[in-house]
């Protein structure tokens, strides 16, 4: 069976909206203290321009890929960090989708996972959410039943959920 991209996707901008906020309040600022005072001091109004740039790249630059396997996290606007996680590694999902997502039809998807240098993803501000979040979980049952993995707690006693001890 050969890997195939199931879906691709990148966090949505309205995710740094109070980030641009500020930056605009800043700019704003920066100008009428231009009017007022020292004319200069409008050339610091690239500051502000430049952190909402590096915000939008940032953002634009994060790249999240389920494929029938894995989950891949590319990340870095410059130096690219590619991360992945295996499907069968994931434990559980949980989706979250706050108001002001919900008005654009965007939601969070926070994964628990069994994997040592990921034990938490969240995939952030991504459209379609309850369609990838069911797209997720059925590759997660397959490749749990096809590589017959398991999870098993244990409570702090040693004991398994139910009540078992064991031997």
């Amino acid at each position: 069976m050969t890997e195939e991209i199931l879906w691709k996707g990148r966090p949505s901008q309205w995710l740094n909206l109070g980030k641009y906020l500020a930056g605009l309040i800043g700019v704003a600022g920066i100008a009428v203290a231009g009017m007022f005072s020292f004319p200069l001091i409008w050339a610091a109004a690239v500051l502000p321009l430049a952190w909402m740039v590096w915000v939008c790249l940032q953002t634009r630059c994060r790249v999240y890929e389920l494929t029938t396997e894995r989950l891949r996290l590319y990340d870095g606007v410059f130096n690219q960090t590619i991360d992945e996680v295996e499907l069968y590694r994931v434990k559980d999902t949980t989706m979250e989708r706050p108001f002001w997502f919900r008005m654009f039809g965007l939601s969070n998807l926070h994964l628990d996972t069994s994997d040592r240098s990921h034990p938490q993803v969240t995939i952030k501000a991504v459209p379609d959410g309850i369609d990838l979040r069911e797209t997720l979980r059925k590759q997660v049952e397959y490749w749990r039943d096809r590589k017959r993995v398991r999870e098993v707690d244990f409570d702090e006693g040693g004991e398994l959920e139910g009540g078992d001890l064991l031997t």
